[in-house]
């Protein structure tokens, strides 16, 4: 009877083990798809705040005059790029400063793109042309990384939420992480005046 009794314990003790080993391996898995995800969405802004300063300079030759534009475009590029935001640590607090530096930089070159209405052949020019459509192709691949890195951390975040692997992620520190969200005013159409 002892035996059997011992077998039973050995027996459970070592499912028990497998069970942590497992859910703290897949939540470390789900942790770091987060955070891959996350670095994926930086990958697109940088690719956004390097072909700025190319599309600022095409505009440049042919709009002068629109200098205060095209300083805050340089600013808000400077300002979106300072931001560093570190996955492991990414609370609504930080991701809404990102978001807010990032949304900056965003209607600065709403303002910028606008301009060239005023500029036939600023329009016409096939440097712009390739600039404004690879800044167009940016912007969707953003959202994309966007919508990836929320689909990951709503998988990550229900994940640490259910019940049993609620008790993994308390013991050993995974904490819920932030989404992105529509910035404040989104709703609204920009109106661009000349």
């Amino acid at each position: 009877m002892k035996k059997v009794t011992i077998i039973i314990i050995v027996a459970v003790v070592a499912i028990i083990a497998i069970w942590t080993v497992s859910g703290y391996n897949s939540l470390v898995g789900m942790d770091e798809n987060v955070s891959n995800q996350w670095a994926n969405v930086e990958t697109q802004y940088q690719r956004r705040a390097d072909l700025i300063p190319n599309l600022v300079n095409t505009v440049k030759g042919y709009a002068a005059h629109e200098k205060e534009t095209l300083e805050g475009v340089i600013a808000a590029r400077s300002q979106a790029t300072q931001i560093k935001v570190d996955p492991t640590d990414l609370t609504p607090e930080k991701l809404a400063e990102y978001q807010k530096a990032q949304g900056q930089l965003a209607t600065a070159l709403g303002k910028l793109l606008a301009i060239t209405e005023n500029y036939p052949d600023l329009k016409a020019n096939q440097n712009f042309l390739e600039l404004q459509a690879q800044l167009e192709g940016t912007e969707n691949r953003i959202n994309v990384a966007r919508k990836n890195f929320n689909d990951a951390a709503k998988t990550y975040n229900t994940t640490i939420r259910r019940f049993p692997k609620n008790i993994l992620a308390g013991m050993f520190g995974f904490d819920k992480r932030a989404y992105f969200e529509a910035t404040e005013g989104a709703e609204q159409a920009p109106q661009v005046q000349f």
